[in-house]
């Protein structure tokens, strides 16, 4: 019988915290249950006011406790919804959320925020966690991790297939002779940011305000002018670099367009950005996950741009796109109780492939 993992994911957007529960072996990963627990707007605000400005060490401190509590706090609640028996989980994996992420800087360094010792102290169960700073001390960018957990599920596929998670970032995994894989740029990030300011609403549900609005031609062109694009892989990007203050910067020319054009803009550059990368590897399917899979627009324009490619959901081939990340975290953890390495070296430039994670019991 397979041990059960539970996975825990919080992203980019901060619009949830994906938990599941997962039996994994050598030979495959099934999706027992999942939630997802709401987060906390204060909290969200906090951490967007600290990637927007400076921080102290104590708010710093506060917002790595918070976070641990509300991580406890939704595995917890998974337990309790599913009636869980928590002497069958071997472990959490416990991705923890990104702060900032740096891997070209003089220091590089990647900075995950939630106290583990926290999460096992309340739930009882061990937790692996911190997975991405040990890729980076082997010389690796430290993310993007998918594509290892995208070939262990699609490797067997018969068509040469792309996988792309549209999250907070996008980022792309190709399967071939060799695993590749990097952050094509920005996922939902933008777009979210963009119509919460204009309209005070989460995110842009199924595109419907983008495809109200023209995409402006000589906006997209300098948008996807910006250096990020043009860098070969390895490559990785977030937050830090993708958000409102870029996107003023180069809308300063654009004062004259409506909001919905500047939506409808940002939102084709997400599908360019990715169709891009895409057609580099020529592939007869892509496969979708994440929170862009809901965005119908989105996915029409993607396809669109790709007429020669099946673009589908991950969920079509019997993966769940709003859960694939939480499984792969559920997943690493297994990998590192087994004293497994992931294979990442060719998608992160690492030196050599890492045992990844620290374990908290």
């Amino acid at each position: 019988m397979k041990k059960c993992y539970i996975g825990v994911m919080s992203g980019t957007s901060m619009d949830g915290v994906d938990v599941v529960i997962c039996p994994v072996g050598a030979d495959g990963i099934e999706l027992a249950a999942s939630l997802e627990y709401p987060f906390e707007n204060s909290l969200k605000e906090e951490i967007l006011a600290v990637i927007g400005g400076t921080a102290s060490l104590s708010k710093m401190g506060e917002i790595d406790h918070r976070l641990g509590h509300l991580f406890a706090d939704a595995v917890l609640a998974l337990i309790a919804k599913y009636d869980l028996d928590t002497e069958r989980i071997e472990a959490i994996g416990l991705h923890g959320q990104t702060l900032w992420h740096a891997p070209d800087s003089k220091m590089p360094f990647t900075m995950q925020l939630g106290d583990p010792n926290i999460v096992t102290t309340r739930t009882g169960i061990k937790v692996v966690a911190d997975f991405r700073r040990k890729d980076m001390a082997l010389g690796g960018q430290g993310a993007p991790f998918a594509p290892a957990f995208h070939h262990f599920l699609f490797h067997n596929l018969a068509q040469r297939c792309a996988i792309v998670n549209i999250g907070g970032m996008a980022n792309i995994t190709l399967i071939g002779d060799q695993l590749t894989g990097y952050d094509t740029g920005p996922g939902n990030v933008l777009i979210d940011g963009w119509v919460n300011k204009h309209k005070s609403l989460p995110y842009d549900k199924d595109g419907q305000w983008a495809a109200s609005g023209t995409i402006d031609r000589s906006l997209l062109e300098r948008l996807l002018d910006d250096l990020y694009f043009k860098k070969s892989a390895p490559k990785s990007t977030g937050r830090e670099y993708f958000n409102s203050g870029w996107l003023e910067s180069k809308l300063q020319p654009f004062s004259h367009l409506d909001p919905q054009d500047i939506q409808a803009t940002i939102s084709e550059l997400t599908v360019r950005s990715i169709a891009d990368e895409v057609m580099k590897f020529e592939p007869e399917l892509l496969l979708v996950c994440g929170g862009g899979v809901r965005n119908s627009f989105l996915m029409e324009r993607l396809q669109r741009c790709l007429p020669s490619v099946e673009v589908a959901s991950t969920d079509a081939y019997g993966v769940s796109s709003d859960n694939i990340e939480a499984m792969a975290f559920a997943w690493l953890a297994y990998k590192r109780l087994h004293k497994e390495s992931v294979e990442l070296k060719t998608v992160t430039g690492a030196d050599t492939n890492g045992i990844l994670g620290g374990i908290y019991a």
